[in-house]
């Protein structure tokens, strides 16, 4: 959420970032209108209030009865009118707490300018893609040939874009999650295991609601919602807390599925398992010191760019601009790995600095060691790395003219001994 101050004082600078992200410039308005009325309502009450209170101290000294009686008939019609005001700045309030929670995070001054995805910019390439002497296949005749992937059960059990994993599959799915998360933890980040489940406040701490509640699952009886992403419960973990500076920076990484609703991309990636209602994901997150937030993204963003190194990934990078920035995001690279079979780059991790954002939202704090009043922290996050479009490129990647797929070797002590899926 953005800081009401900066919107009260210098509304030009938002409207700016939202022409900036091609987005409606409209709120700002309301904004300034509703916090107008607030900031009267107030006034008025607090006014109110302090003639009750002097006129309550007048009573008690009173010793006309009359008279006393007239001035407590005087201060209940007060009451009446402070009851009424209450009511109106609880509205009033709520409204602009409404309009703020959709606005979108202002862009880094290092953001490059760009209307839509094609204006993103390709920063480098690395790793060479793989050439064959053959027609590589994509994952979806490949996967079914192998007997790992299993797209027609995947409908029966529950409908278009589910599937199963078979054997090898399977174990390859375990093997990556597996592999990441002792990797994330020998890069510095913790583990965590986290609910799958949260509640709404949760999702609105991370930026999720009101924006994206459509592309969630919610249990309505237990008013609950599945994770998106690991971000939500991660992002979650602090809320409405004051951490010690000493504590900084906390770097977490969890594995959760993830849930999301595809109506928006309906027609879109309609083959394979590029786009599905249910993933795998490994995360990574980290809360820092404003200051440190920068070296903190280079960081997070060399840890998975390492990822895809071991996994033997050809991959490149593209740092989003203001127009394809993300809600939350005030900048972004995205880290895409090759696939051969399907012939396309994919997306497999977006690293985003957050800032102040989230923990605004949130309420996360840090008590600076020097003391004084505690401060809005800095929020990271970023995939490390998603799946199954790194199952994608490994099985497309990998395989070979007989059919088979070569198991990654970094992989390869998750597996179980497996080196080669073969054809059942």
């Amino acid at each position: 959420m953005l800081d009401l101050n900066l919107i009260r004082e210098n509304p030009d600078i938002v409207r700016e970032a939202l022409k900036k992200r091609q987005e409606d410039q409209s709120p700002i308005e309301r904004v300034l209108e509703l916090d107008a009325q607030r900031r009267d309502l107030i006034q008025d009450v607090e006014t109110l209030k302090a003639e009750r209170n002097k006129v309550s101290k007048e009573i008690g000294k009173m010793k006309d009865a009359d008279e006393r009686q007239a001035k407590i008939e005087a201060m209940r019609a007060v009451g009446d009118k402070i009851s009424i005001i209450d009511e109106e700045l609880r509205q009033v309030q709520a409204s602009l707490d409404a309009v703020m929670s959709t606005l979108p995070n202002i862009p880094s001054e290092k953001t490059p300018l760009g209307v839509d995805e094609s204006e993103n910019v390709v920063l480098k390439t690395s790793g060479e893609n793989p050439e064959f002497d053959f027609e590589p296949k994509p994952h979806w005749d490949l996967g079914p040939e192998l007997g790992i992937l299993d797209f027609e059960r995947g409908v029966k059990l529950t409908g278009s874009r589910f599937y199963v994993l078979s054997g090898a599959g399977a174990r390859l799915q375990r093997a990556l999650i597996a592999f990441m998360l002792d990797l994330h933890i020998k890069q510095g980040y913790t583990e965590k295991y986290t609910p799958f489940m949260v509640k709404k406040d949760t999702v609105f701490g991370a930026g999720q609601l009101p924006k994206f509640v459509d592309n969630l699952y919610k249990d309505h009886e237990e008013d609950l919602y599945f994770v998106p992403t690991a971000e939500v419960p991660l992002t979650g973990y602090h809320m409405d807390e004051i951490i010690p500076e000493e504590d900084l920076p906390l770097y977490y990484t969890a594995y959760t599925p993830c849930f999301r609703r595809e109506k928006m991309s309906a027609g879109r990636d309609v083959r394979g398992i590029k786009r599905g209602h249910q993933f795998d994901k490994v995360e990574m997150y980290m809360f820092t010191k404003p200051e440190d937030s920068p070296a903190a993204f280079e960081k997070m963003f060399a840890d998975a760019e390492e990822t895809a190194e071991l996994l033997e990934l050809p991959y490149r990078t593209h740092q989003l601009c203001t127009g394809d920035l993300g809600f939350g995001a005030s900048f972004t690279y995205d880290l895409e790995v090759w696939a051969a079979g399907c012939g396309e780059w994919l997306e497999v991790s977006s690293v985003s600095n957050v800032i102040d954002f989230q923990a605004r939202r949130a309420n996360i704090r840090y008590r600076p060691e020097e003391g004084g009043k505690p401060r809005l922290l800095h929020t990271l996050n970023g995939s490390g790395l998603g799946l199954p479009r790194v199952m994608i490129a490994i099985i497309e990647n990998f395989q070979q003219a007989d059919g088979s797929v070569i198991i990654p070797e970094v992989l390869r002590p998750w597996m179980g001994g497996i080196e080669v899926i073969k054809p059942e």
